[in-house]
């Protein structure tokens, strides 16, 4: 089995350095559920250089959703330099699982990418974590979170990213918090907002004041928290914009946050300040 993923996976970057846009990777089998990410490589690659690598987790309160939600943002960022990849987890509505086993699938992936970070020529001490609402809660979580890994992964890989950009993600999984009837007490040990720590990677937040799922005076406190233990968290509020404001559907929206995302990166050192690339 391991001979014909490793095998898979060189077809497959064989035909992202030959031109195409995408390639599907499998990265995890759970009985009959198999998991796979999509990968979009930059064009021209130097075969002696390393990438920045750059993950999304679609959003959908861990029930449902779809990769195709931040396709449209890998395609850019894939031009700006990054290998990015769009990862597929389970969801109640598709495999009846819970949000532990959506985290447990986050992480999982995090630990494939690196464990090939050869194959993919990525540098993995640059690999940034993103995602939209419950999405964005799996990629602060996968920072923050020490439970919820899958024994059969290897855990000597660290599934921690180096930096975040979170579209209104989901902070707050205490009582009154986003997702709490169906994680109780577990949120101590699940909710980001309750895990903040030291050593927390660079964050951007991306947020609409009308959200009616992520209250501004949540993402304000995580912000304060996040200073308060040393870590730098930018928070970028958008006037009467509403939860999933940032999605493609609202072109003026996700042009204005994808380029405040590309900004940040710039500024942490993970893409250079040219080329620039036309958003469309």
């Amino acid at each position: 089995m391991k001979l014909f993923k490793h095998t898979f996976l060189i077809i497959g970057l064989l035909a992202c350095y030959l031109g195409s846009a995408q390639e599907e990777f499998l990265y995890k089998t759970i009985d009959t559920t198999e998991l796979y990410m999509e990968v979009f490589m930059p064009k021209d690659l130097k075969t002696d250089k390393k990438y920045p690598g750059m993950v999304f987790f679609f959003g959908g309160g861990w029930k449902n959703g779809s990769t195709d939600q931040f396709k449209p943002h890998a395609e850019y960022f894939s031009k700006r330099g990054l290998i990015c990849f769009l990862v597929d987890y389970r969801v109640e509505k598709r495999q009846q699982t819970t949000p532990f086993e959506s985290l447990k699938d986050a992480k999982s992936a995090i630990r494939f990418i690196r464990g090939h970070a050869g194959e993919f020529q990525l540098d993995p001490t640059k690999l940034i974590a993103s995602g939209g609402s419950a999405g964005g809660h799996l990629a602060t979580a996968s920072a923050l979170i020490k439970d919820y890994n899958d024994p059969d992964d290897d855990l000597s890989i660290s599934a921690v990213p180096n930096a975040l950009v979170l579209f209104n993600p989901v902070f707050d999984n205490g009582p009154g918090g986003y997702g709490y009837e169906r994680i109780g007490d577990e949120y101590k040990k699940f909710s980001p907002l309750h895990n903040i720590n030291k050593g927390a990677p660079p964050t951007i937040i991306l947020l609409g004041t009308n959200d009616h799922l992520v209250p501004v005076e949540t993402a304000e406190y995580y912000q304060k928290v996040m200073e308060k233990v040393g870590s730098r968290c930018e928070l970028k509020l958008y006037e009467n914009q509403r939860h999933g404001f940032f999605n493609y559907k609202n072109f003026k929206n996700y042009k204005e946050t994808v380029l405040e995302a590309d900004r940040f990166l710039v500024f942490l050192g993970f893409l250079g300040e040219v080329p620039k690339v036309k958003i469309e």
